[in-house]
């Protein structure tokens, strides 16, 4: 199975925190759901071209936080997590991504009205394109 994941040299965060980011973000969303079978940790850092290493942690620290279970023999598998789970998961990384965007703005010296405003622009522009 090929699983969507892009990671980017040029991007500030480690390699490591791109694939576990993005991973987390599939499975919290549905698109990789309960029970789908995981590519193995060699077959995964082939894909994406990084260490064996770096996949292992990748998936021991999601195996931690509960979004995968994995069997001896078997493989590794997404795991059943509770809809609430998803939605907090979800809260948090959209608050997250609006945080990040007020600090870039600040950083450029807009004000709280222009960054309201550019945030409207921005929606208004979506709704067109969809």
């Amino acid at each position: 199975m090929r699983i969507p994941i892009r990671v980017s040299l040029d991007q500030p965060e480690p390699m490591y925190h791109q694939i576990k980011t993005q991973l987390r973000a599939l499975i919290m969303s549905g698109q990789l759901e309960q029970g789908t079978l995981l590519p193995s940790i060699r077959e995964l850092a082939n894909d994406l071209s990084c260490s064996v290493i770096t996949i292992r942690r990748v998936y021991q620290d999601l195996e931690t936080e509960g979004l995968l279970k994995t069997r001896q023999g078997t493989g590794t598998f997404v795991a059943h997590i509770e809809p609430t789970e998803k939605e907090k998961h979800k809260l948090e990384a959209v608050i997250h991504a609006m945080e990040e965007a007020i600090n870039i703005a600040r950083q450029h010296q807009y004000d709280d009205e222009e960054i309201q405003s550019l945030f409207l622009k921005c929606l208004m522009k979506r709704e067109k394109e969809d």
